[in-house]
């Protein structure tokens, strides 16, 4: 882990985003009042014809990057994941997805990041609402690095796209040489037992739980979970005939949802899903408690490991 490089997803995407506005006058970024949350208040100043500001209103919002899309410009809509793509589901999907039209749906805020605001403002769902969506591709970067290099694929990709971000600041666990492609999983560690498949900052929290444990882990950062790496996963768990999937989502519907349905029909295995199980979280003072409370922190990703392993 790059410990010198401690900054959250939303970051990435912020300065990525920056830098392609400057070399691309057809780049807009759309926002519905939350130009700070999601870091694209420099953008609206120094690229002020480039940047809508919607208001509270991501429904709008949504309708308006579709107009855009099939006018040649590139739009980025930027919200927290609650709003986008809870309250604006209908319109990604009829009037994006079902176009097929080359809008990148940005949001942050994602899983325990949103803390301190409560069930109803936090978004444990998004996955399993936008991976059901035809031509939407749905990522999760694992850290700052990653983010950027999402943000750029995302700029070239001529489909629609989700990405899911966290203002949750952690500590680099790719680095700047890595290669970055959608649909392509990236192997973080190499191992024989037990295959653990996680993404974005649960990624983090599985490396330290990983150091506690005396197990041959093979890690995958599935950073995309649409399309679906199934070459990485069934390789993988053919090696280890045992699976985990960590995630700060519901299981239902999520990742672990994702690739059940890859092993069940190619190489079932035995096989744990870890993440919020039918219930809304809580608000709290601390991302941490969040973490030990679901059972989602290092020490207990590592005890649930050892007990799944046996």
């Amino acid at each position: 882990m790059n410990n010198s490089n401690y900054r959250s997803t939303r970051d990435g995407f912020s300065d990525a985003i920056y830098h392609l506005g400057k070399k691309n006058k057809n780049v807009f970024v759309l926002t519905a009042d939350f130009r700070e949350s999601l870091g694209v208040d420099g953008f609206a100043e120094s690229f002020p014809d480039q940047f809508v500001e919607c208001g509270i209103a991501e429904q709008n919002m949504m309708g308006i990057a579709a107009g855009l899309a099939s006018n040649k410009i590139i739009p980025f809509t930027t919200s927290v994941s609650v709003f986008q793509p809870g309250r604006s589901w209908d319109q990604l999907r009829v009037s994006v997805c079902l176009s097929n039209l080359p809008v990148k749906v940005i949001s942050s805020h994602a899983g325990f990041s949103n803390y301190k605001d409560g069930a109803n403002q936090q978004s444990f769902e998004d996955i399993a609402i936008t991976r059901v969506l035809p031509n939407l591709k749905v990522i999760v970067p694992a850290d700052y690095i990653q983010a950027v290099k999402a943000t750029y694929c995302l700029y070239k990709d001529i489909s629609p796209n989700y990405l899911r971000l966290s203002k949750e600041s952690n500590p680099a666990v790719t680095n700047e040489s890595d290669a970055f492609e959608i649909g392509k999983a990236q192997i973080l560690k190499q191992g024989n037992d037990l295959t653990i498949i996680s993404a974005g900052p649960m990624i983090y929290h599985v490396l330290q739980a990983i150091e506690r444990i005396h197990i041959s882990v093979e890690l995958i950062n599935l950073h995309t979970i649409k399309p679906i790496d199934e070459k990485a996963i069934i390789e993988s768990a053919k090696k280890t005939k045992k699976v985990i999937t960590i995630e700060d989502h519901q299981i239902q519907g999520g990742l672990g949802s994702a690739v059940s349905e890859v092993l069940s029909q190619n190489y079932p295995v035995k096989m744990k899903m870890l993440g919020l199980n039918n219930t809304f979280a809580k608000s709290a003072r601390n991302i941490n408690d969040l973490y030990k409370k679901y059972s989602l922190d290092s020490d207990s990703i590592a005890e649930r490991i050892k007990n799944f392993v046996g």
